[in-house]
């Protein structure tokens, strides 16, 4: 049985009142303004039509003021006796709360100290909160609450609002500038019979219909690059992805990704491409190409310098990994120089790229702070890179790092199946072995590029781990709306 406070028991009987003046659950309320363009309109103009929920009220004698917000904005309302009547204005004072969701029709004008207010001829009531809001005035503050209760979030706290209003403001400038380069946007497969198109450890669920067991997709290259196959030429995707990895304050195992494929074009197209759009974008949304992120400036203006793995590691470990070029030589070195790396695979079953790539996140990449392409992966890391021409054991690859955080990963991607296939064979090994971040086989994928693909350049960007840059937000989650949470105890 559930209970209930005092205060939510006193709105519930207030049900029961309206119902014997009104539907307080009525089917609809025509508006002819959004509550944000009402508050830009000129004193005197009249009907007025808005709603909203009540976030504000002091209620007094002949004269109440309250204000009414929505995601986009809040307005201030004042409601006066001889304006709507004895009888409307002795049921708002009897009936409304804070939270409850009204009807206004009325004036525009600005009041002796500034505020855009709407004078009601009229008031409709349009939904009870039988819950009331939380009391701090100042918003919530409480980070489960936050995550867990995000729309308690939204209603009392302007700087989430904002955050995700940004967000939805990216995404769109993304798909603009995207399609105005001719990109076409596609969507492709959620469950999957392989876990391709990443080296991660991937999500398992059971089909019942086809009773098999599938996979989550970790990303969605494979069946972009199939639709390159079929003759898209520019392609994109925003994808939600999902890695059964570790959970921290850029990691989530579920996940808003963009994935672009270009024919004919190779990775240093795309250093240039993904530099000019980022720095479109910034600029459209923020006028700025220097962004504040925690109590650093980062510049994102200019061209953006490009650095090695080797020359990283080199410069913050002091080790050489074209000397200890090898799986063994280099978890050796790993432990003469007492580096501590914290990996949920044991650093004994990874293969030389992904020990490489440890190594490189705990000694380098917090260092990075102004953004830059980090270059020349080993081969074993990106088993679908193209390799370079000069050096066969490094591929054709790039990842953009803004302050510590990986926002883009991308190559020239392999196009010759036979090569394709010898290094999923090898990733294949390398699974058995114990590493669950390495591919499988995927012979679907090696008959797809069996039937021929142009040049091809690709790259994948994490919007979430963007847009928490951008927002200078401390959590992932603080850019997610609804972030999976556990249960709490007894659900």
């Amino acid at each position: 049985m559930r209970e209930f406070t005092e205060q939510e028991l006193v709105r519930r009987k207030k049900i029961d009142a309206i119902r014997e003046v009104t539907n307080p659950y009525p089917e609809k309320y025509e508006v002819n303004y959004e509550i944000c363009d009402a508050a830009q309109l000129e004193d005197g103009t009249t009907g007025v039509r808005i709603a909203g929920r009540i976030i504000l009220m002091r209620k007094m004698g002949k004269m109440s003021f309250l204000t009414i917000g929505d995601i986009k904005g809040k307005i201030q309302i004042s409601v006066k006796l001889d304006m709507i009547g004895e009888e409307a204005y002795n049921n708002f004072k009897s009936f409304y709360d804070l939270g409850d969701f009204i009807g206004v029709e009325g004036e525009i004008f600005t009041t002796h100290t500034g505020e855009k207010t709407v004078r009601a001829d009229r008031i409709e009531f349009l939904g009870k909160a039988l819950k009331p809001l939380p009391e701090k005035f100042h918003g919530i503050e409480d980070i489960e609450t936050i995550y867990r209760n995000r729309y308690l979030d939204l209603i009392m706290n302007d700087d989430s609002k904002k955050k995700f209003l940004l967000r939805t403001r990216f995404i769109k400038e993304l798909r603009d500038y995207l399609d105005k380069l001719g990109y076409i946007e596609i969507e492709t497969p959620i469950l999957n019979n392989k876990a391709s198109g990443a080296t991660a450890r991937p999500f398992v669920t059971h089909h019942n219909a086809l009773d098999i067991d599938v996979y989550l997709r970790i990303a969605p290259e494979t069946y972009l690059k199939r639709a390159v196959v079929g003759g898209f030429t520019k392609v994109f995707e925003i994808a939600r992805c999902f890695r059964n990895e570790g959970m921290d304050a850029t990691h989530l195992q579920d996940f808003t990704m963009v994935e672009g494929y270009g024919a004919y074009l190779n990775y240093k197209d795309n250093m240039k491409l993904l530099r000019e759009m980022l720095q479109t974008i910034i600029m459209n949304l923020f006028g700025t190409l220097t962004i504040t992120v925690g109590d650093k400036e980062v510049d994102l203006s200019g061209e953006w310098a490009s650095v090695s793995f080797k020359e990283l590691i080199l410069k913050y470990a002091d080790i050489d990994i074209d000397v200890n070029n090898t799986k063994e030589l280099l978890l050796e070195e790993i432990k003469n120089k007492k580096i501590d790396i914290d990996s949920e695979v044991p650093l004994e079953n990874l293969g030389f790229g992904n020990l490489v790539d440890q190594l490189y996140k705990k000694v380098a990449r917090p260092h990075l702070v102004n953004p830059i392409f980090l270059t020349e992966h080993p081969i074993s890391l990106s088993p679908l890179a193209r390799a370079n021409d000069d050096n066969k054991e490094l591929t054709d690859r790039f990842q953009l790092i803004i302050n510590g955080a990986e926002i883009i990963n991308a190559y020239s991607e392999l196009v010759d199946p036979q090569e394709q296939e010898a290094r999923l064979l090898e990733q294949a090994k390398l699974k058995a072995g114990g590493d669950e971040e390495a591919m499988p086989m995927d012979y679907d994928y090696i008959e797809a590029m069996e039937y021929g693909m142009p040049p091809i350049s690709g790259w994948g960007m994490g919007i979430d781990r963007l847009i928490q840059l951008l927002t200078s937000s401390d959590n992932i989650k603080d850019v997610v709306l609804f972030p999976l949470m556990r249960p709490k105890d007894g659900e």
